[in-house]
């Protein structure tokens, strides 16, 4: 029988290669007809290992769940089919959706649908500490790694939310996730019982996951998403840890997520290859395509050589273009065109609400101190590709903060309307894609 080992570690994440002997986690045990036969909660490492030894339990399949905040969500308009086509094209395609140089982050690609590929993304460096964390452990290998937010059930036409302590878990029938604080709820309910212009007015169906305790906590700002007549809120009661819902939904396919583990973060399943008595014929197939090579080694050096003559002839034709860009060589005169056409035949930013709310969310938590900073409002234009909000500070120089702080993310930021009082400062922030 085959077991599913789903765990998820617990807080702080800054430094994950500190002691992670000492690391605690939620976790629970899955059986292939989709019954919890174990579970447990702020553990050691440790003891879930020994769990899996008293019972008897080899090469269980491990899923790591890691804090959705730490992958985002983008989407890839790629018509090639073949795989290798759709690997070469996948960074061109989501560059401009992610602020952070695209040769430092690690894709990972999604399923088909008629927007496009959907695609994850996650600072290379940090996808491999997250890997090193959930690998090796014994009497179980890693299987997949998924951020946390992307295995909630799926609400057809709206979103689910899981409260989970002081923070929420969101996830839309689109597939993107994200993680934001529990007490932000009501803002971005707000955002969603506004419809954009062009759209017919329809309720969007929400559904929110937890337990009693966390609704009687939770009480006011549950208040503030019930929107009548454009939120169709539900409540779902749970007996346990979130973990367990997300386990199930994944066990019973009620959610799409992205692997992670894909490309240069690939795991293997660490059995014995089925084309091992193959060997033999492996070998002739060897020797015959070395035989094969040497024939065509003439040919391959004649084509060398003709590719790079045409390299050179496409460069003296960029220089004659393009004579004071220095920094464009024959290894990424093809990208730097690209992108250039992209800026030109571009409408407009396609950074959509999610990616502006994600990186305004995180500079107001990096600026904002004993109230320093609030936000009074928020409204999205979809048409224009930006997110306006009406922003108070104790001074001018917190709303500047902000500013720079969206601007250094390769955001396009800008303060208007501002009235100082003896309170304060107060003005509009507009953010767009760039």
């Amino acid at each position: 029988m085959s077991y599913r080992l789903y765990v998820r570690p617990l807080p702080p994440f800054s430094d994950l290669g500190e002691n992670p002997e000492d690391r605690l986690y939620n976790w629970v045990l899955y059986d292939a007809g989709g019954d919890a036969q174990a579970q447990g909660s702020r553990d050691l490492r440790s003891t879930i290992e020994q769990t899996l030894s008293q019972n008897g339990l080899e090469g269980v399949l491990l899923v790591g769940l890691i804090p959705g905040d730490e992958a985002i969500f983008c989407m890839a308009d790629i018509p090639a089919k073949q795989s290798r086509f759709i690997n070469q094209a996948l960074p061109y395609a989501v560059e401009e959706q992610i602020a952070q140089d695209i040769d430092s982050v690690h894709l990972a690609l999604g399923p088909h649908v008629q927007e496009g590929f959907r695609v994850a993304a996650i600072d290379r460096g940090r996808m491999a500490q997250w890997l090193e964390l959930f690998s090796h452990w014994a009497h179980a290998r890693l299987d997949a790694i998924y951020p946390d937010a992307a295995l909630l059930p799926i609400t057809d036409g709206g979103w689910s939310i899981c409260l989970d302590g002081e923070s929420a878990m969101m996830a839309s029938d689109r597939g993107e996730w994200l993680s934001m604080q529990s007490a932000n709820l009501g803002m971005f309910a707000h955002t969603l019982a506004v419809p954009p212009s062009e759209d017919v007015v329809a309720e969007v169906p929400v559904v929110i996951y937890g337990t009693e305790i966390e609704f009687e906590e939770q009480q006011a700002v549950l208040g503030e998403l019930m929107v009548p007549g454009r939120l169709s809120v539900r409540r779902e009661s749970l007996e346990l840890m979130p973990l367990e819902l997300l386990a199930h939904a994944h066990h019973h396919h009620l959610c799409r997520p992205i692997n992670l583990c894909q490309r240069n973060f690939s795991v293997t399943g660490g059995k014995t290859s089925p084309l091992k008595p193959w060997k033999p014929l492996f070998a002739v197939a060897a020797v015959w395509f070395v035989v094969q090579v040497a024939l065509d080694a003439g040919m391959g050096f004649y084509y060398e050589k003709q590719a790079e003559e045409m390299r050179m002839q496409a460069m003296s034709a960029y220089r004659e273009a393009f004579p004071n860009d220095r920094r464009t060589h024959a290894g990424n005169v093809k990208r730097v065109i690209e992108g250039q056409l992209r800026i030109a035949g571009s409408d407009g930013p396609d950074i959509d609400f999610v990616t502006l709310m994600k990186y305004t969310g995180q500079q107001y938590a990096n600026v904002a101190g004993a109230g320093s900073v609030t936000f009074n409002s928020i409204n999205y234009s979809q048409s224009r590709g930006e997110l306006v909000v009406d922003v108070r500070a104790e001074s001018y120089d917190r709303l500047s903060a902000l500013r720079n702080g969206l601007s250094s993310q390769g955001l396009e930021a800008k303060i208007g309307s501002v009235v100082n009082e003896p309170s304060g400062a107060r003005g509009r922030l507009t953010v767009s894609g760039g």
